[in-house]
């Protein structure tokens, strides 16, 4: 990026971050939660950056001042040389906040598990996965809402569906999204299964699908293209749970997509359910043909969605993770299992950020 580019682009950004600073403070907004969040979201994002330019800003002016003075005073030119320092700082910190962000990064997200090859031991690990974001998302303060599921007689996740939420707006506009969007892809166990009676080490993965929650105003959705059907929901092992027809399961005809939630009691609450989940699917579609037009600006990032990517292994003979994206490698399985997490996504989140930093240097160069 250009310094007259990443200039221009700075004046828009702070013009924004003024503007929605005015939106927040008229009472008014309030009235639309959906707006306010969204703005809320917005005006989070940007305060940092608005924040560091205005440090620099006075950096600078406070340089040129002891600077003027320094010819007179020798602690001016201490003063002035002591700011001269920290502004390079300040520089690189607001050119790191002017790369171009995931737009998502503050969105909450539905997270989707499902038992892959391995079929019991499968869906057991399926179930550990579950259990490990549950914790993570506690570390953080996140809220867990299980919108489907489906379990096996032995306590395992055959399939379930949850959103995970933050609390008010997330500081600096760094949401769910921006932490487990690197979960998405089939997750890999190496261990001797409960049901081993030789002590064998089996292989088995589950699959993990994350996706941006939408909202309403994200993605609109003709119900004359949606079919809907309605049938008895079913518990582990297959047997009847309900006496009335009250799961429901969406068809999205156009693309073919097709959601189910009997989780609920009632047919109109499991209807809802799956209209979330099917929007959120249909944002993440959206998304990804974008992407394909983007070409080769997006191929460089980490975040995945896509199940049939082998993206870590969980060893427990050798209490070993590795995320194979990145080459990551930690030996302490037992803790990242207990939703010590952040090592792993922050080194996920490095590698997303070298990546965009290698693009726009690229691009840069093309300029």
């Amino acid at each position: 990026m250009s310094e007259s580019q990443g200039g221009n682009r700075l004046a828009d950004m702070l013009a924004e971050h003024s503007e929605l600073e005015k939106q927040l403070a008229d009472p008014s907004i309030h009235a639309d939660q959906g707006l306010a969040r969204r703005v809320g979201r917005r005006y989070a994002e940007l305060s940092p950056i608005a924040a560091t330019a205005a440090e620099l800003d006075a950096a600078r002016s406070d340089l040129a001042t002891a600077q003027e003075f320094a010819a007179d005073d020798a602690d001016f030119a201490a003063e002035a040389k002591e700011i001269a320092a920290r502004i390079p700082a300040l520089e690189v910190r607001l050119g790191e906040l002017l790369l171009p962000r995931d737009p998502d990064d503050a969105r909450d997200v539905i997270v989707e598990i499902k038992a892959g090859e391995g079929g019991d031991e499968s869906a057991l690990f399926a179930g550990d996965l579950l259990r490990m974001y549950s914790r993570y998302a506690e570390r953080r303060g996140w809220q867990i809402e299980v919108i489907g599921s489906e379990e096996t007689d032995l306590g395992g996740v055959k399939d379930i569906s949850f959103s995970v939420k933050t609390k008010g707006v997330p500081e600096g506009g760094y949401g769910v999204w921006s932490r487990l969007k690197y979960e998405g892809g089939v997750h890999r166990v190496q261990r001797v299964p409960a049901t081993e009676s030789q002590g064998r080490i089996h292989t088995s993965a589950a699959g993990v699908l994350v996706l941006p929650e939408a909202e309403e105003v994200d993605v609109h959705i003709d119900m004359n293209d949606v079919r809907v059907d309605v049938f008895r929901s079913s518990g582990p092992g297959g047997q009847s749970v309900n006496t009335t027809d009250s799961a429901v399961r969406l068809t999205h005809v156009p693309t073919g997509l097709v959601v189910s939630c009997q989780n609920e009691k009632s047919q109109l609450q499991n209807k809802e359910s799956a209209m979330r989940i099917l929007r959120s699917r249909l944002l993440a579609l959206k998304q990804e043909e974008a992407d394909a037009k983007a070409g080769d600006a997006r191929k460089a990032q980490v975040r995945t969605v896509d199940r049939s990517e082998r993206i870590r292994t969980y060893n427990y003979p050798q209490n070993r993770l590795t995320d194979h994206r990145i080459g990551f490698t930690a030996h302490n399985l037992d803790n990242v299992l207990q939703g010590e997490l952040d090592p792993v996504l922050d080194a996920l989140t490095d590698a997303e950020r070298n990546a965009r930093m290698e693009g726009e240097e690229g691009l840069s160069r093309k300029g």
